[in-house]
């Protein structure tokens, strides 16, 4: 495994990138080159198809989000778990696979998850359902759908084919906002889906849990566990990084025009100077997280058509519209207006006419 990373880097995840990889591989079945695409993460074409580099979580989300884009596909994350083998996941599926019941081989995914991916956390509990919960760790959750679907779903699919058993889950339900459930998802899941929740979570019934494996092997599954413990010593320790703290601060400052170093700072405990210090250690600065942030945010806004653009501004903490409308199209290239009209328009609808003008 080629990538490394100093002592003071070690609060930015990594994952295997075996999700990008699948999403460039789309693209080129499509008939799409990826270099142009690439160009706007800092990856080349030969970085994303070695198969032994890690790659920053945000890095795969931006990856995912921009093949999204360019594939047209506002269900990317969904189609890609659709359609891949799960042997593709590695060691942790076959820990997961040779576990005697399903319980186990969900616990052995929360204590395995980080080899695969640093920045979702699995936690898995069992009382009154059987219940399955995806964490972001040192990512801001708000940067992100492609991903989470992926997980959501590849989980889903695991629970099914261990078990030999097409489980429907009693509820799913997912933190980023769609209008409605996609009816390709209702078809697969058996269930509709309550996006814009609190939490990222697939509830099945309590019995679930004790469903036993088709591949069930104990002697195996102990030999593997010992594999994936050496893998996780290896393997350095994430601590809590400055970057995901300022975006946990920052939507609330936004509206108040108050979302500045300073105060940021202030909020956090440390010094201005500390702030900028400890950001440039993990690779980043403050300008960029904010504008980063704001361009993330105005697009989930943007897809709720019950918030005037004016509202839009404000949250984001602009206090000309003007103002907001050139940052927007330095990001996208389009106005807000335009943007909100190509959405409508690729999910099949289209703003009631009072809010046509907003």
């Amino acid at each position: 495994m080629r990538f490394a990373r100093p002592a003071d880097l070690r609060s930015i995840p990594s994952a295997t990138g075996g999700i990008a990889r699948l999403a460039c591989a789309r693209m080129r079945d499509a008939g799409k080159g990826i270099s142009t695409m690439l160009s706007g993460t800092g990856l080349t074409a030969a970085e994303i198809n070695d198969p032994g580099l890690r790659l920053e979580v945000r890095t795969q989300i931006k990856v995912l989000d921009l093949a999204a884009r360019e594939l047209q596909d506002e269900c990317l994350g969904f189609h890609l778990a659709r359609g891949f083998d799960l042997r593709e996941i590695g060691l942790l599926y076959y820990v997961m696979a040779s576990s005697e019941r399903l319980e186990d081989a969900l616990r052995n995914a929360e204590r395995y998850s980080a080899i695969n991916n640093e920045g979702v956390r699995l936690r898995f509990r069992v009382d009154r359902a059987t219940v399955i919960t995806l964490d972001y760790h040192n990512v801001d959750r708000l940067l992100d759908r492609h991903q989470i679907e992926f997980w959501l779903i590849t989980v889903i699919r695991l629970c099914r084919q261990l078990t030999d058993n097409r489980l429907a889950p009693r509820k799913l339900t997912v933190r980023h906002a769609r209008d409605q459930t996609p009816a390709e998802y209702r078809s697969f899941l058996g269930c509709d889906v309550q996006f814009g929740a609190d939490a990222d979570e697939i509830v099945f019934a309590a019995r679930v849990a004790s469903l036993p494996l088709i591949g069930a092997d104990s002697h195996l599954n102990r030999l593997l566990r010992r594999y994936a413990d050496a893998a996780l010593q290896d393997r350095p320790q994430p601590s809590v990084g400055v970057r995901a703290r300022v975006e946990r601060v920052l939507p609330q400052l936004l509206p108040r025009g108050k979302a500045t170093t300073s105060e940021v700072a202030r909020q956090l405990g440390l010094s201005r100077r500390t702030l900028s210090r400890s950001l440039a250690a993990e690779g980043v600065t403050f300008t960029r997280i904010l504008e980063e942030l704001r361009a993330t945010l105005a697009r989930r806004y943007l897809q709720d058509r019950e918030l005037p653009v004016t509202e839009i501004a404000w949250l984001l903490g602009y206090r000309e519209i003007g103002s907001f409308t050139h940052a927007f199209k330095r990001w996208t290239g389009f106005s807000p207006s335009r943007f909100r009209a190509l959405e409508g328009a690729r999910s099949g609808k289209r703003p009631a006419p009072a809010q046509r003008n907003r």
